[in-house]
């Protein structure tokens, strides 16, 4: 499996010439990281917000369930003389039964990864992983995490690093 922990070189990353299976592998990698942020999303419904005494409140929200598979929107909404932004603002399509994430749609502003049309390249969607990773581990180390009880956690530890 590829590993995207820090340190890394994200020029070097962002210049890969990926394969099917580095980007399979950053794909089993984010379902991971994504299950260590909310142990139960398979069974989660609705809007859950992860909130840290120093920190940013990270938001999930649960949109579809299926047998197999989990909508799922994640985001951070930042104040804005406007109304709330999110950023990054991403839609993920989580399959359980192959462990693995398809990002449906991902808003950032922190990397140049271009928006794609209906059908991203090999590239494009090493790239959108990649970001995808990095975030994801970010927020378990912040000590971010959701449960299906109170649809909200305060997380106050830093969570150790993970292989």
């Amino acid at each position: 499996m590829y590993r995207a922990g820090y340190p890394w070189n994200i020029r070097k990353m962002l210049s890969a010439r990926p394969s099917v299976g580095m980007v399979l592998d950053l794909s089993e990698e984010n379902y991971a990281s994504l299950i260590r942020l909310a142990p139960a999303l398979a069974e989660m419904s609705g809007k859950y917000q992860s909130n840290l005494a120093r920190g940013m409140d990270l938001h999930l929200e649960a949109l579809e369930q299926t047998p197999y598979t989990t909508l799922v929107h994640l985001t951070y909404y930042f104040s804005h003389v406007v109304g709330d932004y999110p950023d990054p603002d991403a839609t993920l399509r989580v399959y359980h039964d192959s462990r693995q994430i398809d990002v449906m749609d991902l808003r950032q502003s922190s990397l140049p990864l271009h928006r794609w049309g209906g059908n991203p390249t090999l590239e494009q969607r090493w790239r959108i992983n990649l970001f995808l990773s990095k975030w994801l581990h970010y927020c378990v180390a912040q000590g971010h995490g959701f449960d299906l009880k109170n649809h909200m956690v305060t997380g106050e530890m830093l969570l150790p690093e993970y292989s």
